[in-house]
């Protein structure tokens, strides 16, 4: 990315099931969905919000392996996204096993993302 214009901050959880891609679209859709950009346009190449970069930082806890990317990629209505997983985010106790949310332990997946945009 030659120039970011934009940077967002999100966090994502998943309460019960742990299921790490769940908590890393929170944390996407946290970062993004509070947000307009609407000058951006005029600084992408051939005006085109195709042509905008998309950078995503997830700091995820465990199960990074087990990230779906496509899923994390197709909460960015625009742009040419890629993703990067790294180390971070938390695991705490929910207190609780439900196993009608499909929990296997009582663990909370917390997952942080950084959300950049430029072109």
């Amino acid at each position: 990315m030659k120039q970011v214009m934009f940077i967002e901050l999100g966090m994502g959880t998943d309460l019960h099931g742990q299921n790490i891609t769940k908590a890393a679209v929170r944390a996407v859709q946290d970062a993004i969905h509070r947000n307009s950009m609407p000058g951006l346009r005029t600084v992408l190449p051939g005006g085109s919000l195709d042509n905008m970069k998309v950078r995503v930082k997830l700091a995820v806890p465990c199960d990074a392996d087990k990230v779906d990317v496509e899923a994390v990629k197709a909460e960015l209505p625009y742009g040419q996204v890629e993703v990067e997983i790294m180390p971070g985010g938390m695991i705490t106790s929910s207190g609780i096993i439900l196993a009608d949310k499909d929990d296997s332990n009582d663990l909370i997946y917390v997952v942080l993302a950084s959300v950049e945009a430029g072109y």
